[in-house]
């Protein structure tokens, strides 16, 4: 039966774009939480500064309308009462004229909310006055009061109240104070973004010195050791059986990070003998470190996944160090666990007796740069992380966690 090739890149057009969704998905949904805060307030104001204007546009029509009542009705006390009690409830600008649209003097005793400086001469206060008038003619047409006969009388303007019109101006000031406040966050999230690059970068640049350091030094060992055994064939040849396991190191080192930043080939192998072939490397590397730390590992048969060979041991590997790292005692212990889960799905599991995190810890341990150790560089599980659920499609997280008494750190492929 045919492999299912065609299906492969489509599968790495979907990994592609869960990746980029996470690189642009804070900026576009804090742009839509601006937008929605702008248009939330814009309506919310505009509502009401609607109200209010209704509201002072039905009070001068009551007022109008009892003015005009009184001219036909002049000895009403009752109607004088409730004129009094309208007047009180006017807090916007009103001007009462004849019915040629002129003020009136004194200019006081007919209009309400306006000030008038009684300082100056009646013909700077009547250009005062005509000015005002002309601001309310644009905004409202006048109220006509008229007599029994529907004779125009008087006319009454009137303006907004200062309060809305203030009102009429906030949207604008909302707007910017929104605007300003998706400037910084965007300004602030992409430094974040260009420092967690930068950390990544300079991350990245260690690892790679530390990765080769060790083979390239076992490297120039080994040459002088050649040097001295020129006249030795057989410990030539044991030499450079010895070089040529340091020089197949080098390429595995230079094979993961040439994946780093490309869609990786995954290919159906035995997870069970990676696992054994990682675990053998450590298990002679072990005794060198000064801790007696035993490894064990209980693998559940022939366990096959579709992964890549040199990133997935990478990952292994980071797991391994991070689980020695993390040992405060001499008697330390390392259990690796490989099971099938439903589905034709994977579980590795890396336990180990050390020393444990906090809940503080266990939230950032896979951020990039964050590190507990007093030498590192905080890359390795946030390169295993990325290697695992960008390019394998999987998950890995911390499965359980105490202070002084260990961690387990999950691997699940589909």
């Amino acid at each position: 039966m045919a492999s299912p090739r065609p299906l492969r890149p489509a599968v790495d057009r979907v990994r592609i774009f869960r990746a980029s969704v996470t690189k642009w998905q804070i900026k576009v949904l804090l742009t839509l939480l601006g937008l929605g805060i702008i248009a939330t307030v814009l309506l919310y104001t505009k509502a009401i500064v609607d109200e209010l204007i209704a509201n002072e546009k039905r009070t001068v029509e009551l007022y109008a309308k009892q003015l005009t009542s009184l001219q036909e009705a002049s000895t009403d006390s009752e109607l004088l009462y409730y004129i009094e009690v309208t007047v009180a409830s006017i807090y916007f600008p009103v001007i009462i004229t004849g019915p040629d649209e002129k003020p009136v003097f004194p200019y006081q005793q007919l209009s309400l909310n306006i000030d008038i400086d009684s300082s100056q001469t009646k013909e700077e206060q009547r250009a005062m006055m005509i000015g005002i008038m002309d601001e309310m003619r644009e905004a409202y047409p006048p109220y006509e009061i008229k007599d029994p006969d529907g004779k125009v009388i008087q006319k009454v303007f009137f303006n907004n109240s200062e309060i809305v019109r203030r009102l009429r101006y906030m949207p604008y000031i909302e707007i910017l104070i929104v605007t300003a406040f998706i400037l910084i966050g965007y300004v602030a999230f992409s430094t974040i973004r260009r420092n967690e690059e930068s950390n990544i970068w300079v991350g990245m640049a260690k690892e790679a010195a530390h990765q080769l350091g060790t083979p390239l030094s076992s490297l120039l060992a080994w040459l002088d050791i050649l040097r001295m055994s020129s006249d030795d064939p057989p410990s030539v040849l044991q030499t450079a059986g010895e070089m040529q396991r340091d020089v197949e190191r080098l390429n595995v080192i230079a094979n993961r990070f040439s994946k780093i930043g490309s869609q990786p080939i995954l290919t159906d192998v035995s997870l069970t003998d990676l696992v054994e072939q990682v675990c053998l490397y450590f298990e002679t590397r072990l005794p060198n470190l000064g801790k007696r730390i035993q490894l064990t590992r209980e693998l559940d048969g022939q366990v096959r996944a579709k992964v890549n060979t040199d990133l997935f041991q990478w990952v292994l590997e980071n797991l391994i160090r991070n689980a020695v790292d993390a040992m405060d005692r001499q008697d330390g212990h390392i259990h690796i666990v490989v099971a099938k889960r439903g589905r034709g799905g994977v579980m590795l599991t890396v336990t180990d007796n050390g020393k444990g995190m906090t809940s503080a810890v266990r939230s950032r341990v896979f951020q990039p740069g964050f590190t507990t150790k007093r030498r590192g560089w905080g890359l390795g599980l946030s390169l295993s992380k990325r290697i695992v659920e960008e390019y394998h499609a999987g998950r890995i997280y911390v499965k359980e966690t105490q202070p002084g008494v260990g961690t387990t750190f999950a691997v699940e492929l589909p």
